[in-house]
């Protein structure tokens, strides 16, 4: 499970999602994130929520 303030790294929201062993490509995951974003961020280009870990992953936003 996911906790609030810790980060996940790509391979394992992939893992999670679609129940099968990561892939070398990462876009499935970022259009996720994308979609995701536009669905639960008042402005999607300007994250608040889901915070993006450069080169780790994403984790969600602690102080909301």
């Amino acid at each position: 499970a996911f906790r609030h303030g810790e980060y996940v790294n790509k391979e394992q929201i992939y893992q999670a999602v679609w129940e099968e062993d990561f892939l070398l490509s990462d876009n499935n995951i970022m259009a996720f994130i994308r979609k995701l974003r536009k669905k639960v961020e008042p402005q999607a280009d300007l994250p608040g929520y889901i915070i993006t870990i450069w080169g780790i992953g994403y984790k969600f936003n602690e102080n909301i």
